[in-house]
């Protein structure tokens, strides 16, 4: 695991109080594809409560037999299934016998109401019993509110914490509108997993098949950063919406797994009261220690930071780094995304629209003299806040699960690619052409869905290959409108052979 810093400015003036911001980026190996990778362990937990009859439990179902085919008989699969009552359809163990499993999967169907605390327990249990040195991973898939056992997000979320210390990772799915987004979001906040969002069955099943290349890849278990301050600092946090254990000179934050190649970014603030000799001065040091995979050896590395004390003429000069300052504006952002949705939950939408908007235009306010991509990744940013501001007036519901989401991916896993949360729109022809995509989150694609007659509006849906021709590209744009941000997507796409849909 390679460990960076860089302060947003590493100068101070002598005895002044002074606040700096720590930016850490840690990237994790790509190993060799002819390495042999540990066993896995996927524990799923599915509500087969009655609201998730049909369509939903079928969509569940297809993504757990498609997950069956992609795991090893080495691999361990247990499926706890839950309403008012828990049943094992699948001990957890390897998968010596894959048609034995689906015949399991296929059987289950729809029950009662709605225990999770109960299923997720069972699961939490039934995950222990089986998971080797490079742990667990725990799927929760739930379209409802806990109407029986226990209720609590933040005793659930300390569950899932204390099994996170144990290797065992949660993650949850949350499916349709009509889910606990705060349950779900305590669980997998508490669990070092992904908090996910599928209003439909096919994105459903993207999403879980996300999750399981995700555990596939893993080549990092129990990863956690050590941030210790010396007498120089008279405390410090994480902006990032992350476990924290506190110590009696610092914290430990908890990182959970790492997948291949990722590259995951948090920001820590220290306050400096005021150092009284000039020269250099160690502020603090970070211990990063995680747990290789498929080796299982146990990394630990170290790594000073200092600033440089000077005299107060020369650091009034100073320029604070652009790129810290563009991650702060985005923490910024992901924190007013986790206000508003819990505002949103409480049924408080003029707040949490409101709260949207104001971040939105501070955000496009603050850009400055930041470099262009960084402009441009914030300027997206603020149009997405504002893009979900109009979401919340139309279905707070949506807009609270979109929120939550956004803000784990942004916040909590800065840097992890969530896969199979988008389509990707391409034309028919050029598709190496980066002007030819375009690329929209699941939400996205209803508010364009929305702008459109239900013939147009079918168009935009994902499909195995299956072209749509020009005629139908020129009547969307038609449709949209020059105003709309999409329509010279569908305009270009009419005279590029049409357009396909595709997730990305």
């Amino acid at each position: 695991m390679k460990l960076n810093t860089r302060l947003d400015c590493d100068l101070v003036a002598v005895e002044s109080a002074d606040e700096l911001t720590l930016l850490v980026e840690l990237t994790a190996p790509t190993p060799s594809t002819t390495e042999v990778r540990q066993p896995a362990t996927l524990q799923v937990v599915l509500d087969r409560s009655g609201s998730m009859g049909g369509e939903r439990l079928e969509g569940a179902l297809k993504a757990l037999l498609a997950l069956v085919d992609r795991l090893d008989p080495k691999d361990n699969l247990g499926i706890v299934a839950f309403d008012d009552s828990v049943q094992i359809v699948v001990p957890a163990g390897p998968l010596t016998d894959k048609a034995a499993v689906k015949a399991a999967i296929r059987a289950i169907e729809a029950g009662g109401s709605t225990d999770l605390s109960a299923g997720y327990l069972r699961g939490l249990q039934e995950a222990r019993r089986v998971a080797g040195p490079a742990g667990a991973t725990l799927l929760l898939i739930s379209d409802g509110h806990a109407n029986a056992g226990v209720v609590d997000p933040a005793v659930l979320e300390k569950v899932a914490g204390e099994a996170s210390s144990h290797r065992i990772t949660t993650s949850t799915v949350g499916f349709g509108l009509g889910y606990d987004e705060v349950l779900l979001s305590a669980l997998a906040k508490g669990g070092g997993g992904n908090e996910l969002f599928a209003e439909e069955a096919d994105s459903a099943v993207a999403l879980i098949s996300g999750e399981v290349s995700g555990l596939l890849e893993q080549v990092g278990q129990a990863a956690s950063l050590r941030v210790t301050w010396t007498p120089f600092v008279s405390g410090a946090r994480v902006v990032n919406d992350l476990p924290c254990a506190p110590l009696p000179d610092g914290f430990v934050v908890e990182l959970g797994s790492f997948y291949a190649g990722e590259v995951r970014r948090l920001l820590i603030t220290l306050q400096i009261p005021g150092i009284a000799a000039l020269g250099l001065a160690q502020v603090a040091t970070l211990e990063l220690t995680h747990v290789s995979l498929p080796d299982m050896v146990q990394h630990t590395e170290t790594m000073p930071i200092h600033v440089n004390v000077v005299p107060g003429d020369q650091a009034a000069g100073r320029i604070r780094d652009p790129e810290v300052r563009s991650e702060a504006l985005f923490q910024e952002s992901q924190k007013a995304k986790r206000q508003s949705s819990r505002l949103l939950s409480q049924g408080r939408v003029q707040e949490a629209s409101a709260m949207l908007r104001q971040t939105s235009d501070w955000l496009a306010g603050s850009l400055g003299d930041l470099p262009a991509p960084m402009q441009a990744e914030l300027s997206k940013e603020a149009e997405q806040l504002g893009a979900i501001a109009e979401e919340a007036d139309y279905d707070s519901s949506r807009a609270a699960k979109v929120s939550s989401m956004s803000a784990t991916v942004g916040s909590r896993n800065r840097g992890r690619q969530t896969r199979g949360a988008r389509l990707q729109l391409r034309w028919a022809a050029g598709d190496d052409v980066s002007e030819g995509q375009l690329t929209l989150e699941d939400w996205e694609i209803f508010r364009l869905r929305r702008a459109l007659s239900p013939t147009l509006a079918a168009a935009i849906r994902a499909y195995t290959d299956t072209v749509r021709p020009e005629l139908v590209a020129a009547a969307i744009a038609q449709e949209l409108g020059a105003g709309h941000p999409s329509s010279e997507f569908f305009t270009e796409a009419a005279q590029h052979g049409g357009f396909r849909v595709v997730r990305a």
